[in-house]
């Protein structure tokens, strides 16, 4: 609704007072603008509820896609999934190509290729023409998730076949699939297709070949493909020339990893973080310290900043050159130089300060860190359940595993048990054991070998078994079998070793050649391999190879 005619007439009448004194006219204008709030407001327009657009719906279905397994593996697949079903049911909207193929994308990402296939017929079944994008989700699903490349060729066919041309996505993402299993030959078969087809290949297209030769040591082949890149036109990407710098480093080669990087600029990419941290990586292993510190300032000068794994690499190399002290050092005037470090660094030194047995000083680290408001996650409370238990203090171990800021793992409770079994205090270990199942945290082979361990100990042999049948449902446990059989014949169970081997063959579990090794290695131990007592080891093995 207009405003009245009026106050316009009165405003056009200001504009034209506009040589008169300043004053004056500030004086007008504040009486037309209380005229003007006091004039009726219009009402609002009422406004229709608007019905939820498939596009509306591609964007949040994308952006739970992007957010990856942040909430739980899988998370933003199954939420894309049910926006999905939610329009098709709820709704009573049919989705739109877009739709369908972000959902079936998002659940490829996530390891699910035959919910992904599902999406892509339940598309068809809808009567949504398939176009390049979703084709090329479909080839992604065969071709790099299940390396069912008949079937990836046959989605290929179909697209040529209807008039849906298959774009430079569709061709690299099958010769990524390819190179993944090893094919090169058959990626370069495509290769020559896809430029056969008019279709221009880019970075993405050759980086994959350029990874399977540099895999396979072929580094002579994989610069002569980076030349045939360049020559034909086709600049490589910075991927593709930390492919083969990661190569060179691995065979040693640095003065031409120097020369890649001199040419950089010259042939148009620039190193990025990654580069640098490869190359660092590469020089620290081969002992070259001085010179992955020295890359730091070249970083610098090119206006990249050194990540955490950055950091890693070049704490890690302190370690490898002198010792996890030095590196301890560096981290504790971290502040001074300038480095912002995390948890990852503090558990790398904390980690090699243990290969070292300085277990005080991974007390002392673990306090620095949380001085600096750095907050632990499960591995350093790993490591410092290792290092308190190392220096004798189960109970404050103990202690640390009730406090609630203590984040555990099943490698935490792993570690407490095996401390608390040596140190014959199995009834602990045992309530560990239960206060790990009562928090939901499932035990491992690990963990199953450590408490079989720990009642063979003790002497109690047919607990022991009963125990090992009730991990049996989920797979034989090669390590919770080895800790009985070594039990049984430290006990001198012969007849009970007997019955479990029997037992295990039951069933239908196989006994290999390593658990053969296994019983081998604990006779000798127990000294049945000298003299008259061999009788029993061969008898004891023949028995089982028979009954096998």
């Amino acid at each position: 609704m207009p405003f009245p005619s009026r106050p316009i007439a009165r405003l056009l009448h200001l504009r034209r007072l506009s040589t008169s004194p300043r004053d004056h006219l500030l004086v007008r204008f504040a009486a037309l603008a209380k005229e003007l709030s006091e004039q009726p407001q219009p009402p609002p327009l009422p406004s229709r509820p608007r019905s939820p657009h498939p596009y509306d719906y591609n964007r949040l279905m994308s952006a739970y896609a992007a957010s990856g397994n942040r909430d739980g593996p899988g998370a933003g697949a199954e939420r894309a999934l049910y926006l999905l079903d939610e329009m098709r049911s709820l709704l009573g909207r049919r989705p739109d190509t877009a739709c369908f193929t972000t959902a079936a994308a998002a659940l490829s990402s996530a390891s699910h290729p035959a919910a992904a296939i599902a999406v892509i017929n339940a598309m068809a079944a809808d009567g949504v023409a398939a176009d390049a994008a979703a084709c090329t989700v479909l080839v992604g699903v065969y071709a790099c998730r299940l390396h069912c490349f008949d079937a990836a060729y046959e989605v290929v066919r179909w697209m040529a076949a209807n008039g849906v041309a298959p774009d430079v996505v569709t061709y690299s993402t099958l010769i990524s699939g390819l190179c993944s299993a090893g094919r090169v030959a058959e990626a370069l078969g495509v290769l020559d297709l896809m430029l056969e087809e008019g279709c221009q290949p880019n970075a993405h297209t050759y980086t994959p070949i350029m990874h399977s030769y540099c895999v396979s040591g072929m580094i002579h082949e994989a610069n002569a493909l980076l030349e045939t890149m360049i020559t034909a036109g086709f600049a490589p990407s910075t991927a593709t020339y930390n492919v083969l710098i990661e190569a060179l480093c691995k065979a040693g080669a640095f003065k031409e990893v120097d020369v890649l990087l001199e040419e950089s600029s010259a042939k148009g990419w620039t190193p990025d973080t990654i580069t640098y941290s490869t190359y660092m990586d590469g020089l620290c292993k081969a002992g070259r310290v001085d010179k992955s510190f020295a890359l730091v300032d070249k970083m610098l000068s090119d206006g990249l900043c050194p990540n955490e794994i950055t950091l890693n690499i070049l704490l890690d190399g302190i370690c490898r050159r002198s010792t996890a002290w030095d590196a301890k050092c560096l981290l504790e005037c971290s502040e001074e130089i300038g480095w912002h470090v995390n948890v990852v660094n503090y558990n790398t030194v904390m980690r090699r300060l243990c290969d070292e047995r300085r277990w005080l000083a991974v007390i002392k680290l673990f306090v620095n860190m949380v001085k600096k408001g750095i907050a632990p996650n499960s591995w350093t409370f790993s490591i410092l359940v290792h290092s308190l238990c190392k220096l004798g203090k189960l109970r404050e171990a103990l202690c640390l595993l009730g406090s609630e800021e203590f984040v555990a793992d099943v490698v935490t409770y792993n570690t407490l048990i095996r401390h608390l079994s040596l140190s014959g205090k199995a009834y602990d270990a045992y309530l560990v054991l239960d206060e790990m199942i009562e928090k939901g945290i499932t035990p491992n082979d690990i963990t199953d070998s450590l408490v079989v361990d720990c009642l063979c100990r003790e002497g109690k042999f047919w607990v022991a078994l009963s125990y090992l049948n009730r991990s049996l449902e989920d797979g034989l446990s090669r390590s919770a079998v080895s800790s009985i059989v070594r039990g049984l014949i430290a006990g001198s169970k012969l007849h009970e070793l007997h019955t479990l081997i029997g037992w295990i063959l039951g069933q239908g579990f196989i006994v290999d050649v390593y658990m053969y090794q296994e019983i081998i290695i604990a006779f000798c131990k127990k000294g049945y391999c000298r003299g008259i007592e061999m009788y029993k080891v061969s008898h004891t093995l023949e028995r089982m190879l028979r009954m096998r």
